[in-house]
């Protein structure tokens, strides 16, 4: 039951037969609930139970029921806001959090600690019948302070280690302020820098990573924050073009801070129950996306993970006894994508013991894409080797020139030879979104399964990956499945379906679904395809711009927000045809990049490719970006590149 203070809160655990106070006429009983200054006497000095410290061994007074009861009936903050955030303390509360918060309350009728420890006066009881403790501020329980230590099996209590809630208040809004000063605003500014280069040796001397037996003052770790932040690469920068993130949705950065915050684990609904519920939503949304009515899914720590659990889930579909028997269970197997597939895909056949070579590599045309007669062609030759075909991996943009395969000819030929189809659309995926784009990705709705990074293009943050299922079977959980008893009990008293944890790998699993949820309830779908749809349209002016301009040249026509190209310098001009053009024109890119870095001006992206030589790769993603930005882009480079 829960008693009313004169306002009509309820206080939980307080008898309603408690008595109301009759406070003297004038003062208020709402010591910290608004009011400047407490002009009660009886609110200067805390009761007797928080009295300072006397004798070891002393036992503490204990408080009238009139002068309990004020003290438990009156808030100390209003109901909206919790104690120590949002609002302003009075003095009267200042004043009490100085002689309270500093020490340990002993229990109502306890001892206070004669040495290490605190003994008690009264034998332990259980919960129901044990006394709350009376050091909360005015009108609010106080967490029980005889719960701050641990009973040994000797009965010699230990004190733990606590936190002043005040310090870590104070601490960590400077630490925001910090992060909203040196990241949101001036790491979004164009007229800052994108990084603040130091050579290895010296960065090390300036960080001062050392760690020490003695702790360090406020003081000393804002400082801390405020160097880590000062010599980090800003991607949130509008001249950051580096990688396939870039950006900064302020949205999904109020998910992080949220879920970090919380520090909960996504395996089961007991621990984390609205993030089970929103994961599920999440995962639906995408996959009615890509096509699917049902299906199944899950977050996974990057795409590199969702392609292997993409290999895995294939692999158990079509032999499910190596789960438990291993490799001896399997035959010879072989797996197919291009040249311009991900990395993580031979990565994943090693580390799941398939080995690189049972990666068959598919030829692609000049742009990228899978050519699907070469993928019959290279299925019919691992049959003849004595391999068994089980898997086509397709991408959907493709890291550097950002292709797309063909997914319809390409799940004609899985269909014809029973194989499953995995879509690689980490980068691409988001292109879904797009009324206007989304045929880059025709046929995905053919998929078994499909890997989508949402925080890249649609900027929700790192890390949000998911792995979508076209399957109905709960093959996740029967693939990957333990079913530790501690964890996933089948007699709790909820649907036990709803722990999701034993579908993936991992035990502990960090909550991705969020970020991408609150960005979604804000922007809704329409503004994420104008998110989408405005970096196509950049690209297209960047590249009508590059072509106005001595310089540039292209190493093909972007099909989405990649574009690649070589900047030629004035001594490389028209010098096409000498023996030694593109040798000298490969150095040019590594130049151009150190000297942009040093300078923090921006960072692009460079790499040889096939027989082409060093070219920059560019990604337009940052939905901050403007055609001024796509200006500084070209005359930066021609600035940098002048003398060359």
């Amino acid at each position: 039951m829960g008693g009313r203070n004169q306002t009509g809160d309820v206080h939980p655990g307080r008898a309603t037969s408690a008595p109301s106070p009759n406070p003297p006429e004038g003062a208020e009983t709402h010591c910290g609930g608004g009011r400047r200054a407490c002009e009660d006497s009886r609110c200067a000095s805390p009761p007797p139970s928080l009295q300072p410290a006397g004798e070891p061994g002393d036992r503490i007074e204990t408080q009238s029921a009139e002068e309990h009861a004020r003290c438990v009936l009156a808030p100390a903050f209003p109901p909206s806001k919790p104690p120590f955030l949002g609002s302003r303390p009075t003095a009267c509360e200042l004043l009490k959090r100085r002689r309270v918060l500093g020490r340990r309350c002993a229990p109502w009728g306890g001892l206070l600690p004669a040495g290490r420890g605190l003994r008690r006066s009264l034998p332990l009881r259980d919960a129901s019948s044990r006394p709350s403790t009376r050091c909360q501020p005015r009108g609010r329980r106080c967490p029980r302070r005889d719960r701050d230590f641990i009973l040994m099996a000797d009965s010699k209590p230990l004190l733990s280690l606590g936190w002043d809630p005040v310090a870590a208040e104070a601490l960590l809004r400077d630490v925001f302020g910090i992060v909203v000063d040196e990241v949101i605003w001036k790491g979004t500014s164009a007229s800052e820098k994108v990084c603040e280069w130091k050579e290895p040796e010296e960065l090390k001397q300036l960080l001062d990573l050392e760690l020490r037996s003695q702790g360090e003052s406020k003081e000393q770790i804002l400082e801390r924050c405020q160097a880590v932040i000062r010599y980090s690469v800003k991607t949130c920068h509008p001249h950051f073009f580096n990688q396939l993130f870039s950006g900064l949705d302020p949205h999904a950065l109020a998910g992080r801070i949220v879920t970090e915050s919380l520090n909960t684990s996504q395996y089961t609904y007991e621990i984390a129950p609205v993030f089970v519920l929103m994961e599920e939503e999440v995962l639906k949304k995408l996959r009615a996306l890509v096509g699917w009515s049902s299906g199944d899914g899950v977050f996974c720590p990057g795409g590199s993970i969702s392609n292997m659990y993409a290999v895995n889930l294939a692999r158990y579909q079509r032999y499910p006894d190596c789960k438990q028997r291993g490799l001896r269970a399997l035959p010879p197997l072989a797996l197919f994508s291009t040249k311009e597939c991900h990395y993580s895909i031979k990565k994943g056949a090693a580390f799941l013991g398939l080995g690189t070579d049972s990666v068959r590599v598919v030829k692609a045309d000049e742009r990228g894409k899978m050519i699907p007669e070469d993928l019959e062609r290279q299925i019919s030759l691992a049959e003849a080797e004595g391999a068994v075909p089980f898997l086509v991996i397709a991408t959907s943009g493709t890291t550097v020139l950002g292709a797309f395969d063909p997914l319809e000819a390409i799940a004609d030929v899985c269909q014809r030879r029973g194989l499953w189809l995995h879509v690689d659309a980490a980068w691409g995926g988001s292109v879904l979104l797009s009324q206007t784009h989304r045929h880059l990705l025709d046929g995905i709705q053919r998929a078994d399964s499909v890997a989508w990074n949402p925080h890249k293009l649609l900027i929700a943050g790192l890390q949000c990956s998911a792995l979508l299922l076209r399957d109905t079977t709960n093959l996740l959980k029967r693939c990957h499945g333990s079913q530790a008893s501690y964890l996933f009990q089948q007699d709790k008293f909820y649907d036990v379906a709803l722990d999701t944890g034993d579908k993936v790998v991992q035990c502990g699993r960090r909550v991705d679904c969020l970020k991408l949820w609150l960005m979604w309830k804000a922007q809704g779908g329409q503004g994420l395809e104008r998110r989408v749809n405005q970096a196509f349209a950049l690209v297209r002016y960047l590249v009508e711009e590059m072509k106005k301009r001595e310089g540039f040249e292209l190493v093909m026509e972007p099909e989405f927000v990649n574009v690649c190209f070589w900047f030629v310098p004035p001594s490389l001009r028209g010098k096409q045809e000498s023996l030694d053009y593109s040798e000298r024109l490969a150095k040019v890119a590594p130049v151009l990049k150190e000297r942009m870095v040093k300078e923090g001006s921006m960072m692009i992206s460079y790499q040889p490719h096939g027989t082409r030589g060093n070219f920059f790769r560019l990604i337009v993603a940052n939905p901050a970006l403007t055609q001024a930005d796509m200006d500084f882009l070209l005359n930066e480079l021609e600035r940098l590149g002048q003398d060359l």
